[in-house]
């Protein structure tokens, strides 16, 4: 695997000189221990340009063997030729597979069944990635006793290689389409119960996908063509392309393509990453469904009612105690840069803004951080998702004096960058709510309802930290005590709404991908024991 045609994997002479000793070792089949990091493991990935009968050396220390053909929808041929030969060798493997933009047929064929509705297009897609992932496992299952560590998500361009399918990448929608792809590969991973990673390049991966930043995903980073001996190092070193930790760094030569691992790494099976939706704040327990959380009026519980997927939610299940002292709930997405979903919380006697970080599991990493003071002015905390466009999650608050609108942008470790002003006047809005991409621009949007008039606005976000003329989007909105969105609660990747009315009704407004409602749908009576749903 490597970004490159494929065309010279095989033939070319070999640059012994650019090849740093260890992987001079391999290559000529001498094992060459590293002087300073002996936790260090020197190996290769294989695929289809070795059939049938091209093997490393055997001094090779590790294999991550492809399992498709260069194609999604199709097998390495000598996949079990491979793990076979790595297995009688002792040589533990890792996999991998490619991801690729389906053709008008695979759509068809496939994007109808998956864990998310195909009645839009980006669970179509969606479905796709997922049936991409089924195949490759069926791959790994097929070859007796394999049982490979990880199962690595190659997401590279695919318009130069032999077998080609290139990806969209002309624009943001496109770029984010990209991903709904990806993401279903993730899910369909992780239903199997794989561990999983994405391998790319800095080019590539902004390339297809807007440099999306999943920090909580395990990288395996390729360095190219070396044109120096401490360029794979420095790939495990230096910021990834995704923000997640380099696990193993590639380079490669006309022959071979070589990877190490990033110390201490010992080529382990990793954690299974979070779950991480582009458009999610709301997947609390990791499950791939957005969540809705609760605070109950009477004794101040914090109860997680987990999403179907089908939208609908689980019975509450109690996940915190002694959540009365606070006067503000949000769920802001992943604040603290570990790919899980965080909570905010204003405590009403200090001011002091503290984050929950969440384990991706329904549960509380302890202790909370405290991430700000002096917000006992702010009568408004909304977590609106990547307003800025650079890929962390942000938050808005609004004060309670003067109606001012700050944007504050999320730093992707728990602190926030400078803030800016979005504007005065927001207190004519008794709710705002952020969302997700009402529009589908694959830009995150602001509902706001208007006190006076009970008329519910779409504001849209730019991409750029700013926000765009209002629209309005209903009507009649005052008779709701609370008005929140999970984001996408029925499983059509787009986001959707709840309120609650004052019989303690909790209705869910689908929205459409044109940009309308869906009829509304009662979820669940008897939500007035709750104060705060977010």
């Amino acid at each position: 695997m490597s970004v490159r045609p494929r065309s010279v994997v095989v033939g070319r002479l070999r640059r012994l000189a650019l090849i740093p000793l260890a992987a001079i070792g391999l290559v000529l089949g001498v094992l060459v221990a590293p002087s300073a990091q002996a936790a260090v493991l020197f190996g290769h990935d294989i695929s289809w340009p070795q059939c049938p009968s091209t093997f490393p050396p055997t001094s090779t220390q590790f294999l991550v063997i492809g399992l498709t053909n260069g194609l999604p929808f199709t097998e390495n041929p000598c996949v079990a030729t491979q793990a076979t030969w790595a297995a009688n060798h002792a040589k533990p493997t890792h996999a991998y597979t490619m991801a690729g933009f389906p053709t008008a047929a695979q759509l068809t064929t496939y994007g109808a069944s998956g864990p998310w509705s195909g009645s839009t297009r980006a669970g179509r897609l969606s479905n796709v990635g997922y049936a991409e992932a089924t195949l490759a496992v069926a791959t790994v299952r097929d070859v007796p006793g394999w049982a490979p560590r990880m199962v690595w998500i190659d997401v590279e361009p695919r318009d130069t290689e032999p077998r080609r399918q290139p990806w969209p990448t002309s624009t943001s929608v496109q770029r984010l389409e990209n991903r709904y792809v990806v993401e279903g590969i993730m899910r369909g991973l992780r239903a199997a119960g794989y561990s999983y990673g994405v391998y790319s390049n800095a080019s590539g991966w902004q390339t297809i996908t807007g440099s999306w930043w999943l920090p909580g995903v395990p990288v395996w980073a390729t360095a190219g063509a070396l044109n120096h001996p401490n360029e794979a190092l420095d790939k495990c070193t230096q910021p990834s392309f995704s923000g997640g930790k380099v696990y193993l760094a590639q380079w490669w030569d006309a022959t071979w393509d070589y990877d190490r691992t990033c110390d201490p790494y010992a080529f382990t099976r990793l954690p299974v990453a979070p779950a991480s939706l582009s458009t999610s704040t709301g997947d609390v327990n990791g499950d791939w469904n957005n969540d809705v959380l609760a605070r109950w009026t009477a004794s101040a519980a914090l109860k997680l009612y987990a999403g179907t997927g089908t939208g609908s939610l689980s019975l509450g299940t109690q996940v915190g105690t002694g959540w009365g002292g606070m006067a503000t709930l949000e769920t802001p997405g992943d604040l603290s840069g570990d790919g899980a979903q965080d909570v905010l919380a204003r405590e009403t006697s200090t001011g002091d803004l503290w984050m929950y970080k969440g384990n991706g599991a329904g549960g509380w990493l302890l202790p909370r951080v405290r991430v700000g003071t002096g917000w006992q002015g702010m009568n408004t905390v909304v977590g609106v998702g990547d307003l800025t466009g650079d890929g962390r999650m942000d938050i808005v608050a609004r004060r309670a004096t003067t109606g001012e609108l700050s944007l504050y942008p999320g730093t992707g470790s728990g602190g926030w960058k400078p803030r800016s002003s979005l504007g005065t006047g927001w207190n004519r809005y008794d709710v705002l709510v952020g969302p997700g991409d009402l529009t589908g621009d694959g830009r995150p949007d602001l509902l706001a309802r208007e006190t006076s008039t009970g008329i519910l606005w779409l504001v849209p976000g730019t991409g750029t930290g700013t926000l765009g003329t209002r629209v309005q989007v209903g009507t009649g909105w005052n008779g709701m005590t609370a008005i929140m969105s999970p984001g996408d609660l029925d499983g059509d990747r787009v986001p959707d709404v709840l309120a609650r009315d004052g019989s303690g009704r909790l209705w869910l407004y689908p929205r459409t991908a044109a940009g309308g409602w869906s009829p509304r749908v009662l979820v669940s009576t008897g939500w007035t024991i709750v104060d705060a749903i977010f």
